[in-house]
């Protein structure tokens, strides 16, 4: 297995693991010194065991499902189906890791949906909500996950 090959797969098991809520085997993944950013909330965890208690106690019934990760060497940005309840959200998630092939970066994008500009309609082609979306999928086998 290459390095890529093995980056996408420590994704992959951190969303089954974060969706699991197998804390053990999330924490498992994670540096010690791991550094979580939201660039949207201006927020930051840094360490491993804050990174568990922000996930152990994240308000919600939330759930997880990857519909695409791409890796390159040691980084991967990862298309998360993320949802609390009945509310539907997706999230980008870019992971970096290090040496010994433990999460030590994780940046987490959340970006809001809304209504394109006027004026542009002849441009484009827009598409349904959820309903338009197909199912998540990680080299042909469906997949559930954590952000």
């Amino acid at each position: 297995m290459d390095e890529t090959d093995r980056t996408r797969q420590v994704v992959q098991r951190y969303v089954t693991s974060a969706e699991a809520r197998d804390w053990d085997a999330l924490g498992g993944l994670l540096h010690e010194d791991v550094l979580y950013e939201m660039p949207q909330t201006r927020e930051r965890i840094r360490g491993r065991a804050g990174l568990l208690r922000f996930n152990v106690e994240y308000p919600g019934d939330w759930h997880l499902l990857t519909r695409r990760i791409v890796a390159d060497g040691r980084t991967a940005a990862a298309w998360i189906d993320a949802r609390v309840g009945e509310e539907r959200m997706d999230a980008c998630v870019w992971f970096e890791l290090d040496e010994d092939g433990l999460i030590s970066r994780i940046t987490d994008y959340w970006p809001e949906p809304y209504e394109p500009p006027a004026g542009r309609e002849h441009l484009v082609e827009r598409f349904g909500g959820s309903s338009a979306r197909t199912e998540g999928t990680v080299s042909g086998s469906s997949r559930r996950s954590k952000p």
